[in-house]
């Protein structure tokens, strides 16, 4: 654990890389991917036994999966993933005594708040959809919300409100679930991008990573922003786009809420230093790439929900998307290997806005400086639930991807649910709404209301 006065989030994602010195030659299943829903996934199949082996192209948890808000939350999903989700927060509560490392959770719950009768009223449905799933949230009046978020100067009309949602911290949770899984017998390969498959009698046969192969039957690519990219090498159609998020952290400071709040302008969290990770509310940056134009149209559903907060932007990666190879040879560099850590550049604009929010919504963090700040690469699909499925095209091959930004609190979730998959046995979460093919069946793309 880092100490308290010294926390360093990009430790997650810099410093030395250290290759493999040898790989196993034969095991059940590979992961390919470091991130919370892969290591979640090799924990669970190293308790049952699964020889699984891990390959990851640069750190655990170097991209999304150590760079998010750190909530967990089962308010305000798509009711697809409610079940998961569930099941996700269970696993949560008890992890610390599973593994035996603090991962930073703790339930606090989640207020979404409301600004007008209007947005009050549209949180309430949530609270119908809560009951059909033994959920515990509610609606909360103005009086109340006081009670909970103590150091605002806003005037919030209520807020939605889940009691048993919590947070946890991202920089630690995604490395302790790995060394859990190593200890339960998984063997976890870090700067190991895999290359590509190889093949025989049609079905998958062994990884090609850039150290050797490693003969296996069952592949599960959870790449994070990487997937559609890996995907496509294999002539397989993955529709996603990346959205770039900014977040910062504060200095410890005196205790205005507990929990996780929302509010159009500020997503705020305590965080387990005594300081707050605090995002804006309404941004969310689009660079536009060839894959823009090649999924517009099926994006175009979630794109009018967020029009509002969606902010394109035109710049380098569009040319570097476009000079990507799409293929390449299995026994040359690859270009997971060209970039090991997706690590962009956080917004000033929207660090500005975030200062200027937090200053006026919460006075008494006026003077609380702003100690560090970060971005990353949100991968989405095109309803914001989602892709976990076995790829027919290609027997043993299975894709995990898609979770929209909402991939760290279900994680663990998704991992039970993954294992459940590659290994045939029931987990009990059922995942059947989130097939690959739902886009291109001729099944309306339908995100959900978001709230």
């Amino acid at each position: 654990m880092y100490p308290a006065d010294d926390v360093n989030v990009a430790l997650t994602w810099s410093g030395p890389l250290k290759p493999p010195q040898a790989l196993p030659d034969k095991v059940d299943v590979v992961v390919v991917g470091g991130g919370i829903v892969g290591v979640s996934t090799a924990w669970f199949l190293a308790k049952q036994g699964v020889r699984v082996v891990l390959c990851e192209k640069g750190h655990i948890a170097g991209e999304q999966s150590g760079r998010n808000w750190g909530w967990v939350r089962v308010q305000g999903r798509d009711t697809r993933e409610i079940p998961m989700m569930q099941e996700s927060l269970r696993i949560w509560g008890e992890l610390k005594n599973e593994i035996g490392e603090d991962v930073g959770f703790t339930r606090g719950g989640c207020f979404f708040t409301a600004n007008t009768d209007k947005q009050l009223e549209q949180l309430g449905a949530w609270v119908k959809i809560a009951a059909d799933f033994g959920i515990d949230s509610r609606l909360l009046s103005a009086a109340e919300l006081k009670k909970h978020v103590e150091g605002a100067s806003v005037d919030w009309t209520g807020a939605l409100y889940t009691a048993s949602d919590g947070r946890a911290e991202p920089h630690k949770a995604a490395p302790a679930i790995a060394r859990a899984a190593a200890r339960a017998g998984a063997t976890v390969l870090t700067s190991c991008a895999v290359r590509g498959l190889e093949t025989s009698a049609g079905r998958v046969s062994a990884v090609v990573t850039e150290h050797g192969s490693i003969q296996t039957p069952v592949v599960l690519c959870a790449a994070g922003a990487w997937t559609s990219l890996f995907c496509a090498s294999l002539g397989i159609d993955v529709p996603q786009l990346k959205v770039r998020g900014t977040v910062a952290r504060t200095a410890p400071a005196e205790r205005v809420l507990n929990g996780n709040v929302f509010d159009d302008r500020l997503g705020i969290r305590r965080r387990e230093d005594g300081g707050y990770t605090i995002a804006h509310g309404s941004v969310l940056e689009h660079p536009v790439t060839p894959a823009s134009f090649r999924y517009f149209r099926k994006f175009i559903p979630a794109l009018m929900q967020e029009l509002k907060i969606v902010r394109l932007s035109f710049g380098k990666e569009f040319i570097n998307e476009w000079r990507m190879p799409k293929s390449w040879s299995l026994d040359e560099p690859s270009p997971f290997e060209a970039t090991r850590v997706l690590n962009p550049e956080p917004s000033a604009r929207v660090l500005r806005g975030i200062r200027k929010n937090l200053d006026a919504m919460f006075p008494p963090l006026r003077n609380t400086p702003i100690v560090e700040s970060w971005a990353g690469m949100i991968e989405s699909s095109p309803d914001v639930v989602p892709i976990i499925d076995a790829i027919e095209s290609l027997p043993g091959f299975h894709v995990a991807t898609g979770f929209s930004g909402h991939g760290f609190g279900i994680g663990p979730g998704a991992g039970k649910a993954i294992a459940g998959m590659l290994t045939g046995k029931d987990s009990g979460i059922d995942i059947s709404a989130l097939r690959l093919s739902r886009f291109f069946d001729g099944s309306p793309i339908r995100p959900q209301s978001s709230i």
